[in-house]
């Protein structure tokens, strides 16, 4: 495979993780107990590791899909 393909594909997949990282929620505050969207209790653990959310592990990864 010709090498400067390869150094471009490697540039651009790190072009996507800077980018995603760049734009990802940062939270604060209280966590909810229950997700905003569907009503199901958010788990301790993600409100810990998480403070401030206010969705459960599954919409939060629906909303930002959609996004």
């Amino acid at each position: 495979m010709d090498e400067h393909i390869l150094q471009m594909a490697e540039q651009a997949q790190a072009d996507r993780l800077q980018q995603a990282i760049d734009n990802r929620v940062i939270y604060q505050g209280e966590s909810a107990t229950e997700c905003d969207s569907c009503g199901d209790d958010i788990p301790e653990a993600r409100r810990i590791a998480v403070p401030g959310c206010r969705f459960c592990v599954d919409c939060q990864g629906l909303m930002e899909v959609r996004r």
